[in-house]
């Protein structure tokens, strides 16, 4: 048996804790309202029961989380549809490095496919600056979610990077559990999907001297989530509009907010990829490279599945036609499919404070819908010219 207990303070709860807190999660006096909400076929203390009832992880997953994530994708997504999930081997744990779009729905979804082909689900990496009370730490610990310290001093996130760092790789190398990890900190708020380099460096913390056994033993495995429409596209722009000026600082409740409206908006189509795992191929040519040059080859190789991975939709070729004044992608799209994403764009932009640059804002939302036909575009042309431009 694994010995775990250095890794208390940011482990998701055992399958005790997890009953006890969900337990106290159902005496929050707002649930009957979640209940009937996600689950209107059932009588309005459902939930309550049923969280009262659950003595293991798994319980939560099949009684609660897939039937929450179902109601989503039935009620908030016009079709939803993945491929690439032979490229996972069950026998085998993995790391999900994923592009980043939304809080919890691209983690969930993911989820939700994994359990619907007999897959192990995996733990999630999940930034603590999320863990706003006590309830929400019982409900995201109970959910398989692994806590990210952020927001303190250089050193402690040294150690801190350290102890998840190790925590990740004990759990795949040992065969316990499967890990999900965003590609970077935060979503991504203008489209453009880039594997941090600081992230592989954390990785790489807890592995021995041998640069291609480090990574090689972790199995990663690229990630592609793509929206129809942008989970809290507005929100995205209007926080990238302000960081220009000054230092964005999150209102109280912000996130919360997000995670409400990244799961209750309308997202149109959904696409998940799952992309073939990292070669040891790869991984052997960039451990041929210098100090950070590695570390680069490897971020290319998985950026480069995450492009691959794009589902591009109407609105794509739409936002990348209007911001380069083209007809380039005319054929992927009729005159009212234009009509209708201006008309969505212009009803967005009206949801933030007017004293905002309005042209600023636009272009901020339409860049987050056009940049992915930009990405692929990019790596088009490296194929053709042989030269890395990702």
């Amino acid at each position: 048996m694994v010995d775990l207990s250095e890794f208390k303070s940011i482990s998701p709860y055992t399958d005790a804790e997890a009953a006890e807190a969900l337990s106290k999660l159902a005496e929050v006096p707002f649930l009957p309202h979640i209940s009937q909400q996600f689950f209107p076929a059932e009588a309005p203390d459902f939930l309550k029961n049923v969280l009262k009832s659950i003595k293991t992880i798994d319980q939560f997953q099949t009684l609660v989380m897939q039937r929450f994530v179902r109601w989503v994708l039935e009620n908030t997504a016009k079709n939803f549809s993945y491929d690439g999930i032979s490229n996972i081997d069950p026998s085998k744990k993995f790391l999900a490095l994923s592009n980043h779009r939304d809080i919890i729905l691209d983690p969930a979804i993911t989820q939700l496919v994994l359990h619907d082909n007999g897959i192990p689900l995996t733990e999630i990496a999940v930034g603590d600056n999320l863990i706003t009370n006590e309830m929400i730490e019982y409900l995201i610990r109970s959910n398989r979610m692994i806590k990210v310290v952020r927001g303190v001093s250089a050193r402690e996130l040294y150690l801190s990077s350290q102890l998840l760092s190790r925590y990740i790789r004990l759990n795949i190398t040992e065969q316990r559990n499967s890990i999900w990890l965003a590609q970077r900190q935060g979503r991504t708020k203008n489209g453009l999907d880039v594997t941090e380099q600081g992230l592989l460096k954390m990785l790489d913390m807890s592995g021995g001297n041998d640069f291609q056994k480090n990574f090689e033993e972790l199995n990663i495995t690229p990630l592609s989530i793509s929206y129809e429409y942008e989970p809290c596209d507005i929100l995205k722009a209007r926080e990238v509009v302000i960081s220009r000026k000054h230092k964005y600082v999150k209102a109280e409740g912000e996130d919360f907010k997000s995670i409400m409206e990244g799961i209750m908006n309308q997202k149109g189509n959904i696409h998940l990829n799952i992309g073939k795992p990292l070669t040891a191929e790869e991984i052997a040519a960039a451990a041929q490279c210098d100090k950070n040059d590695r570390y680069q080859l490897i971020r290319h190789a998985v950026d480069v599945r995450v492009i691959e991975g794009y589902k591009l939709w109407k609105n794509n070729y739409i936002a990348y036609d209007i911001v380069n004044e083209s007809s380039k992608y005319a054929d992927k799209y009729e005159a009212a499919d234009v009509e209708n994403f201006v008309a969505y764009m212009e009803g967005q932009l009206k949801k933030v404070e007017p004293e905002l640059n309005q042209e600023d804002l636009r272009r901020v939302f339409l860049d987050i819908y056009a940049n992915p036909v930009v990405s692929k575009e990019l790596l088009e042309k490296e194929r053709a010219t042989g030269a890395i431009l990702l």
